[in-house]
Formats: C-alpha cells, structure tokens, sequence
C-alpha cells in the first residue's frame, strides 16, 4: 500500500469515526446525565422503594415556549412528600389556539445535585402531547425521592426541589388534515 493510499484510509476512517461519534453523543450524553442526575436530570424509576421518616417539599415550576399557544400549570404548585414513597402530581395544559398543537416539554430539578435523586416512573415528559383548539389535558407525573439522597454528603441537607418543565412545539408533529387547513384559512380570514 502506498503512502498516500494509506493516509486517505486513515483519513476516511477518522472522517467515519467521528461521524459515529456525532450521531451517537446526544443519546450517549442523554444516559449520562440521567445515570449521574448531572444539571438536575432526572432518572427512571421502575418502582418507589418505600418511606423512611423524612419528609422533603417538592415545588412545581412550569413554562411554554413563546411559540406554543398553551397555557401551562401545576395543580398544585408544592407537594411535601415522604422520602421514598411513591407520590404523584398533576399538570394542566390548554390548547388556546384555533388549530391542534403538539408539545413536548423538557425538565430539569433544582437543586443540581438533586437530580441523581428525584426518580420519574411515568411522565407526560416522555411522549409527544397534541390538543385539539380548546383542549384541556391533565397530565400527570408519578415519581418518588430516592433515600439515598440522605446518604450524599453534597445532598443530605436538600429540604426543598424544584421540578420544573418547559413546553415547546414539537418539530415532529403531524401535519394539519385537509379539514384542519380549512379551518385555519377560514379563522385567518376573519
């Protein structure tokens, strides 16, 4: 093999590595933050592992994109619950525009080195949400503290966390029917 063969090989595999690396970070840095709760994210929990005796408030904090014509609340914007139970929580989402809209919302808990900690077992957070014109959706998160947040030198003093989510459009939302377009040209009109 040449030399200048060689280095285009080289070059060719070092362009394919990289491009793999690239595809594969945003999944890789995904699993990252949640296995290390890393900037407040969360992780999964399959089930809450039962109560100890302490008791920690969990605030509620919620916000929409400003190109998302929803409006976006907690239920109840604070929740003092057990450490380790299993809790859960309810979120209301209205569609106040003329045609149907589908988010997704993002999340993050405060404070950073709380996120190891605070476990989801079902969220909205992990689906595609559309509402119709109108529509009112109560959606909600079931999820549980971990009692090793007790344990953590960095997190034992933790006594408030802020699980907040952001709604944005969702760029893979189905495209409007025939019916919906006419609709939407007939209210632009008026």
């Amino acid at each position: 093999m040449t030399r200048p063969l060689r280095t285009a090989l080289f070059a060719v595999l070092g362009v394919c590595f990289m491009t793999g690396l690239a595809w594969a970070s945003v999944p890789l840095y995904r699993i990252f933050c949640q296995v290390t709760g890393l900037n407040g994210t969360t992780g999964r929990g399959i089930s809450a592992p039962g109560a100890v005796d302490h008791q920690m408030t969990i605030d509620f904090d919620t916000n929409v994109s400003p190109k998302l014509a929803w409006q976006f609340v907690p239920e109840a914007r604070s929740d003092t619950v057990a450490i380790g139970a299993r809790d859960m929580a309810f979120f209301k989402a209205t569609n106040t525009s003329n045609h149907p809209i589908t988010g997704t919302a993002t999340f993050n808990v405060q404070p950073a080195v709380a996120g190891a900690y605070f476990k989801k077992i079902q969220c909205f957070c992990f689906t595609q949400q559309t509402l119709q014109p109108g529509e009112t959706a109560r959606m909600p998160v079931i999820f549980y503290v971990d009692p090793a947040i007790l344990k953590d030198d960095d997190a034992k003093d933790v006594q408030t966390i802020t699980l907040s989510y952001t709604f944005y459009p969702s760029d893979a939302a189905p495209p409007p029917s025939a019916q919906e377009k006419a609709i939407m040209q007939g209210a632009a009109k008026s």
